[in-house]
């Protein structure tokens, strides 16, 4: 079984950092986000992977690579094609049997080998992994009916009496059959373009409804970027389906009574006070006299001059912080500092 992740997007909610990566090369703590999408697919034996690239494509994919040794690429030159052209686009990589595909800007705790196993028990041409709607948000609904069949994504398709609404999380496991019901060419959509038609053929596509409230986390803006950034430092997303890929690899955990990560790179200097949790990454380098709050990782190859106070703060790769600085619920990169909200 291969599988693909999603990686065209413009990421435009997340500017200006995605001006320097597409959202799946974001830095997230020890690597980029598509780290931890690779490593959820690796943990259910798919090591064969591609990824699809429109914004800045060199970038991504020179990102991936770093992370998957077996890696298809596929570019889209000219125009975004939207989630299904982008699958089309790997047709060739992924026809052969059933695959898993990924949205490359999400973080999900996921163990997908029970995934694999009822969608392949079910026959359905295509599953679509399903969570009760986050509390305040207001995604697109995927309505199912009482033997999990989708019947309507985004008020598109044949709907029914008795359907329950779900929150659609990003993740798919296909058959071969969906190529069939794609357009030669052009933009296109997944869930309202080619389940849609699905659908209305005569094709089950499942709702694999998982009730055991895994977490999921959307990274498209910067409030929940540094909410997940958040919940990763405090512990409250499981690392055991990350494996040795997770976000505090090769760091190493600090002794009590400090609370934190520090890679064996890091120069942080004797007299630097932080509450916790804090992540120090490689070959990072803080001044004395700073003063961390809670939340804050200081990235790979950051720096943080003298007398700096920061509190919720997450400072990307190669950022610099000035001396003396007082910093709050920010995204630090090298060319802008990006408030929560």
């Amino acid at each position: 079984m291969r599988g693909m992740v999603l990686c065209a997007g413009l990421g435009t909610r997340l500017r200006p950092l995605t001006n320097r990566w597409p959202k799946p090369a974001m830095p997230l703590l020890a690597g980029p986000l598509v780290r931890y999408s690779f490593a959820t697919l690796a943990r259910a034996g798919i090591t064969e992977l591609g990824i699809n690239t429109h914004h800045l494509p060199e970038v991504m994919e020179q990102v991936a690579r770093a992370e998957s040794t077996k890696l298809e690429v596929s570019h889209e030159t000219e125009e975004i094609q939207g989630t299904g052209g982008g699958i089309r686009g790997l047709k060739k990589f992924l026809q052969d049997d059933d695959f898993v595909v990924l949205n490359g800007d999400v973080l999900f705790a996921i163990d997908l080998k029970p995934v694999i196993e009822a969608h392949r028990a079910s026959g359905s041409a295509a599953t679509m992994v399903l969570l009760p709607m986050p509390e305040g948000e207001k995604y697109n609904p995927v309505e199912i009916d009482s033997s999990s069949a989708v019947r309507r994504v985004a008020g598109l398709g044949l709907g029914g009496g008795k359907l329950s609404g779900w929150h659609f999380t990003g993740v798919h496991v296909m058959t071969p059959r969906v190529f069939d019901f794609m357009s030669a060419s052009g933009p296109e959509d997944i869930n309202r373009d080619v389940y849609v038609k699905m659908i209305e053929r005569g094709l089950t596509v499942r709702g694999h409804v998982l009730t055991d409230n895994p977490y999921w986390s959307d990274l498209g803006t910067p409030q929940r970027y540094l909410t997940t950034h958040e919940h990763l430092l405090f512990g409250q997303v499981p690392q055991d389906v990350f494996g040795d890929r997770g976000p505090f690899s090769k760091h190493v955990k600090l002794d009590a009574p400090l609370n934190g990560w520090k890679h064996p790179s890091a120069n942080v200097h004797d007299d630097v006070k932080f509450a916790g949790p804090a992540f120090f990454g490689a070959n990072c380098a803080v001044e004395g006299g700073v003063r961390l709050g809670a939340s804050v990782s200081i990235g790979a190859g950051a720096k943080v001059g003298q007398g700096a106070r920061l509190n919720r703060v997450a400072v990307l790769p190669g950022a610099s912080v000035e001396s003396g600085a007082s910093l709050s619920d920010v995204i630090v990169s090298a060319d802008a500092i990006v408030p929560r909200a």
